[in-house]
């Protein structure tokens, strides 16, 4: 029974680690993403619907 305790009080641990970790990266600007929104307009046209290009049979009706 006194195993389950360690292993509670051992994952709650890890946890509150990996929290803190993720915190600490959070604020330090770890997951800030400076480079797609200068690079987005380049690939504007890949997101829009592709525009019909009208045939001979279409232009004659």
């Amino acid at each position: 029974m006194s195993v389950i305790y360690i292993l509670i009080t051992v994952s709650i641990v890890v946890a509150v680690v990996f929290l803190i970790a993720f915190i600490k990266a959070v604020k330090s600007g770890q997951y800030d993403d400076d480079y797609t929104p200068s690079v987005r307009m380049l690939f504007d046209d890949e997101l829009k619907p592709n525009k019909t290009i009208k045939t001979e049979k279409q232009k004659s009706i």
